[in-house]
């Protein structure tokens, strides 16, 4: 039964995509899901590329040197390291396979950087060899890659020290002062055996100006390990650009409005629960902030402070690279009617949107894309359920206003998934397949053209 009236139901838009709703509109989307029989996701490559170039403009119009590595864990597709090996870009990587993707797919060893706590003799042995950049987390870390470049590697190991953020001084993360004097030392007397080119950190959040003071900090450990000798000219950012999935309006409004009689069995979100879906600086705009900002303790600029040094600013963007990059395809197998709203299961599960296993929601409102011309129009919320036997599997807990009376056999099209939402958390539950991906090479033809994404299972 429609309802009368919107108001009652806080939607969140997703920003308008012509790449997503060019494919949607081509009738591609209703093949696919036939031929490939459950759900899928599909990925836009002209937008990874695009956004890198946004921020390769963003570094050149500061005047900073610097590089861009793709954070691998956003995505496992093959796709994205398809693109960076074709665009001259980096790989950001934690493990062996992870490594051994990134060459596998024409990705240089001198353009991927070692991440993750405490790694392995494997992936040390293999990161040396391939003359990657090594992001060492603590001191025991930093004697094993020194054994490891002087037993058998006929190259240095290539590193940076990463730091225990001070206003994060509980994370499990890096190094703190102390430790970093004696790994600074370490790097000193191992001699010809490492090339120490700097520091990186992580840091959680997505505010600026606390990226700004701590990188400044590092241009100033740089320029004071340089003292002993060493080479120091990079530093790491991480990752933390944020992404905008909606515009200001929408999300202040769905914030003030949403409550728990939106939400399946009165599910309740505060505001805190949810990832910021819109962001004042945004992908490339947050790196101009970046740059454009003045550390604490400095009169200039941080990009001012990285030229005047000769340092090169490092970061490692997953979701801002993946913005708008693709999106995530259910069939709708079930309808029940609840009081006031509808109960949709669809062929998959909430592993395919990863909010909901961080008690969290996926907020971007899902496109519906009916079979026939006659739903019935009107307000129709509906919340979105998994086909799995736990209570707690939503896909979307929110009473979604869908515009028609959802059916079985509709599709819905969750937007913009590609950062860390369509396959983080992906496993094969119940014993229903992993979704595939598919590639959308052309989506300015009247048929797109397509093909199954080359990601080893």
């Amino acid at each position: 039964m429609a309802v009368s009236s919107a108001s009652a139901w806080p939607t969140l838009p997703a920003l308008p995509d012509p790449a997503t709703s060019a494919v949607m509109g081509s009738g591609l989307l209703e093949e696919l899901s036939y031929a490939l029989g459950g759900p899928f996701h599909f990925l836009l490559p002209d937008a990874f590329d695009s956004n890198l170039q946004a921020l390769r403009s963003a570094l050149e119009e500061a005047g900073v040197d610097g590089a861009v590595y793709f954070a691998k864990k956003a995505n496992k597709a093959a796709l994205w390291v398809e693109r960076c090996a074709a665009n001259g870009a980096g790989v950001d990587v934690a493990s062996v396979g992870e490594l051994r993707e990134a060459l596998g797919h024409g990705v240089r060893g001198e353009h991927i950087v070692v991440t993750g706590p405490a790694k392995d003799s494997a992936l040390l042995r293999l990161a040396v060899r391939q003359g990657t950049l090594i992001a060492v987390d603590a001191l025991d870390e930093l004697d094993a890659l020194v054994t490891t470049a002087l037993t058998g590697s006929a190259r240095p190991a290539r590193l940076v020290l990463r730091c225990l953020p001070p206003d994060q001084p509980h994370s499990r993360f890096g190094m703190d002062d102390a430790e970093l004097a004696t790994a600074m030392d370490r790097c000193v007397q191992a001699g010809d055996a490492v090339h120490m080119e700097g520091f990186s950190f992580h840091l959680s959040g997505y505010a600026v100006q606390p990226r700004a003071d701590l990188a400044g900090q590092l241009v100033d450990r740089c320029l004071k390990a340089r003292v002993l000798g060493l080479e120091a000219v990079r530093i790491s950012i991480g990752g933390g650009l944020a992404v905008s999935y909606t515009d200001a309006d929408s999300w202040h409004t769905f914030l003030a409005g949403q409550h728990s009689g939106h939400y399946h069995a009165g599910k309740t979100f505060t505001a805190g629960d949810f990832y910021p879906y819109h962001s004042p600086a945004a992908g490339a705009g947050a790196l101009r902030a970046l740059l454009a900002a003045r550390p604490e303790g400095h009169r200039r600029s941080l990009a001012e402070l990285l030229k005047d040094s000769g340092i090169a600013l490092l970061m490692e963007p997953g979701r801002a690279l993946l913005d708008r990059a693709g999106a995530t395809v259910f069939r709708i197998q079930g309808v029940k009617d609840r009081a006031g709203y509808q109960l949709l299961t669809v062929d998959g599960t909430s592993l395919s949107l990863s909010e909901q296993w961080f008690n969290s929601e996926f907020l971007p409102d899902p496109y519906l894309l009916s079979r026939g011309t006659d739903a019935p129009a009107g307000i129709h919320p509906a919340s979105v359920g998994a086909a799995t036997c736990l209570e707690s599997d939503m896909l979307t807990w929110r009473k979604i206003p869908f515009p028609r009376r959802p059916r079985t056999g509709d599709l819905l099209v969750y937007p913009n998934t590609a950062g860390y939402q369509m396959d983080s958390n992906e496993s094969p539950f119940h014993d229903l397949a992993l979704p595939p991906k598919v590639v959308i090479d052309r989506t300015e033809r009247p048929r797109p053209r397509w093909r199954l994404d080359r990601h080893r299972t």
